[in-house]
């Protein structure tokens, strides 16, 4: 019994929630309490301590490696190895070298990614506009802080940001950097969090500065007139939206559009594209172009090349005979990233909380943060001098009678004794004593009693000075702004993104256009194949050849910018343009369809309908005796869609697919031998494809619908006796004489 309740001991075990149960034993808990619990935490993590930036600008990842290279001394020293700054950020950053590193690399100089790089690099960082250039091991790069980032850590030794424990409590880091222009605006961030996003573009240092000035002197200074868009590191052009630009200033939210900038060089008839938008790569736009090439869609362009060196980016399309450069840009724009957005979403964490802002609202929360600085460095710096100054003031009292002080300390027979005696003839306190007792002997002369005595009147004074400035709102605001103003003069450039206000309206050639548009018959198989041959080839060609045991559904005429809507077993259709189809002749088979249009496993073809502008209507015949009347255009789609699912009912198997450009009379049949013949005007038309449509045929039990045809192509000869003026109908028995040579398109 001993050993049985031992092992019965071993086998428990204290879960994480402090249930006891059997080891393998699981506890039931609410998902919601899981989340709770377990989710939550990991979540607040990311958004608050990794992916979301803060009101100066950077997430926790930039701070720790600025600082780490700060205290390495490398605002001055020369370059070290980029490895070296990855092992000691890591005292600080305990994500691993390789993502410290890909921090780097976004700071540095060479990747240019960012408009005022705060990493002075040496070697290959890779480039922001290129998705395949790799950017070398640390091992191999240089790498120091950049002169501009004297501005991050200014003051940050007089207490202007809080200093708080790194991950194992050994070193002390910055919360915030005490950035003295809004860099939040200037340094483009993104990052994805846990439910949320932050995406902020950059901004133009110098209008920066200008507006956050012209804020703080006038809260209704209109932004715009200081801040015209972003300015981005890739340059390019800015497509300016004033509508546009006012609601992402206003809310946060909103997207700017960016356009290459390219010349044509005349002499070689090429095309050179120098600047990209922001958001895109060199590789993403030339596999596009390739991708248009290849389907047929720019034909003018006869090769292209990326030419990036040391010199800049550079792609080059060189022209075929007779290419008009500007309508092949146009073309080029509209359907390549060449033409790009940079979706804003300007979140922020604030006192730890996100918030997404209009950039009003950024400087403004910007300004009172920098004005806490600004206060937290007045602060510091007046304790410092009014502890110079109570020193002084010690050392006056016994200036003033020198003497004595020597007498005191001579006739004082005990070491410890020296400052209490101090402290009791001269009515000073220890500090002061203290102070008193260390000063050499050389120094108890005329001139530097003298020069003691006036640094104590100028310390008063600079003291008064900086009281003043703290007690009032308006010498804080003139600290800020002259403070902006010298970054703006020391560190402020051009714009490298230009604004064009008035975008040409060119009228871009519709793709339809640019297709060849001549007459072709097109021949569809019962098996599903597709000929379109060219009226003089058909004049030409001999008897249409077919697969063994296919023969001929249909012909029609048509034109090579016609589209055709092949309807499948799946409820599904496929749509092309006949010019997706190479012009053949009577003696091939032609195009199989399922093969054409990339048909699913078991997919068969319905019906084939051809249309030019999608006028008319669609009818669709079901077996349940029921008929739906949907207009053409609701297959007609904006984008080149090819594949349409729910394109018809499937509650009862289809029997029949018409396409008629208007109201006709027609005839249907049942399995039970019985007619009717009704008008199509009957028919609602639904603009929903999938509708199961109004019954047409009262059906007997075990009886379907079997077939429906144009009633001048039913053979019937007496239309009275199955002619109904309200559907559904139970129609009439089929007489001998009009029962129809029945001829369908498909087998279905």
């Amino acid at each position: 019994m001993a050993r049985k309740k031992q092992e019965a001991e071993k086998k428990k075990k204290v879960n994480t929630d402090g249930v006891v149960g059997l080891v393998g034993s699981t506890t039931e808990q609410a998902i919601t309490e899981t989340l709770e619990i377990n989710y939550m935490p990991y979540a607040m993590s990311v958004i608050v301590s990794r992916a979301i930036p803060e009101i100066d600008g950077f997430k926790p990842s930039h701070r720790k490696l600025l600082y780490t290279m700060y205290k390495m001394g490398l605002l001055k020293k020369d370059r070290v190895k980029s490895a070296n700054i990855v092992g000691q950020t890591m005292q600080l950053n305990p994500h691993g070298d390789a993502a410290i590193y890909e921090t780097m690399v976004r700071l540095a100089k060479g990747n240019e990614t960012l408009l005022h790089p705060f990493v002075d690099s040496k070697g290959n960082f890779g480039k922001v506009y290129s998705r395949d250039m790799a950017y070398a091991a640390s091992r191999y790069t240089e790498a120091k802080l950049d002169s501009i980032c004297e501005e991050l850590f200014r003051d940050i030794d007089s207490d202007t940001v809080d200093m708080v424990d790194n991950y194992d409590s050994t070193l002390k880091e910055p919360a915030l950097l005490p950035t003295t222009f809004p860099n939040v605006l200037v340094s483009a961030n993104q990052g994805i969090a846990v439910g949320m996003a932050s995406n902020i573009c950059s901004f133009n240092l110098k209008e920066v500065c200008d507006t956050a000035i012209a804020l703080m002197k006038n809260p209704d200074h209109d932004i715009l007139e200081t801040l015209p868009g972003p300015d981005f590191s890739t340059g390019a052009e800015l497509l300016f939206d004033e509508a546009t630009t006012r609601e992402i200033y206003s809310t946060g939210r909103g997207s700017f559009k960016l356009r290459a900038k390219w010349r044509y060089v005349k002499e070689g008839n090429l095309i050179e594209i120098t600047e990209i938008p922001y958001s895109t790569a060199t590789e993403v736009i030339m596999d596009k172009v390739a991708e248009l090439i290849k389907a047929g869609k720019i034909k003018e362009i006869a090769d292209m090349r990326d030419e990036t060196d040391l010199g800049g980016l550079k792609l080059t399309i060189d022209l075929k005979r007779g290419a008009d450069p500007e309508k092949l840009m146009q073309r080029l724009f509209r359907l390549t990233p060449l033409q790009d957005s940079f979706p804003c979403n300007f979140n922020i964490l604030i006192a730890g909380m996100p918030k997404v802002m209009g950039v009003g609202e950024i400087l403004e929360e910007w300004t009172a943060w920098r004005t806490d600085c600004v206060k937290r460095r007045l602060f510091f710096q007046i304790g410092k001098k009014e502890e110079r100054l109570h020193l002084l003031k010690g050392l006056e009292r016994i200036l003033l009678d020198i003497d004595k002080a020597i007498a005191v300390i001579r006739e004082t027979e005990q070491d410890s004794e020296v400052i209490p005696n101090l402290m009791i003839e001269f009515g000073i306190d220890e500090i002061q004593a203290n102070y008193v007792a260390e000063i050499k002997l050389r120094n108890i002369n005329k001139e530097y009693i003298l020069k003691q005595t006036k640094a104590i009147n100028q310390l008063e004074d600079e003291i008064e000075e900086l009281q003043g400035i703290l007690n009032s709102s308006k010498k804080l605001k003139n600290v800020i702004i002259k403070e902006l103003q010298q970054v703006s003069e020391k560190y402020g450039k051009p714009r490298k993104t230009e604004i064009v206000y008035e975008v040409a309206e060119t009228v871009v050639e519709d793709e339809t256009e640019q297709i060849p548009d001549y007459p072709v018959t097109v021949f569809v198989s019962r098996e599903g194949y597709l000929k379109k041959i060219t009226a003089q080839s058909l004049r030409m060609s001999g008897e249409q050849k077919f697969k063994e045991g296919d023969s001929l559904a249909f012909s029609r005429e048509s034109t090579n910018r016609g589209e055709i809507l092949v309807f499948t077993n799946k409820f599904q259709c496929y749509k092309s343009r006949l010019s997706d189809f190479d012009d053949g002749k009577a003696s091939q088979l032609g195009d199989y369809l399922p093969q054409k249009l990339g048909f699913e496993a078991d997919e068969k073809v319905l019906q084939v309908i051809l249309t030019v502008d999608y006028q008319g209507m669609l009818l669709f015949f079901f077996e349940n005796g029921k008929a739906a009347k949907v207009p053409m255009n609701a297959y007609e789609t904006k984008t080149n869609r090819r594949k349409l699912t729910g394109a018809y009912s499937d509650k009862s198997p289809v029997v029949k697919i018409l396409a008629l450009t208007e109201d006709q009379q027609m005839a249907v049949y049942s399995t039970d031998g019985r007619a009717a013949i009704f008008s199509t005007a009957q028919l609602l038309p639904k603009t929903t494809r999938n509708t199961q449509g109004v019954a047409v045929l009262t059906l007997k039990k075990k009886a379907t619908l079997l077939d429906a045809v144009i009633l001048e192509e039913s053979g019937i000869t007496n239309h009275s006796r199955y002619r109904t003026k309200t559907i559904p109908s139970a129609g009439a028995v089929l007489k001998p004489e009009d029962s129809p040579d029945k001829q369908t398109a498909f087998d279905i």
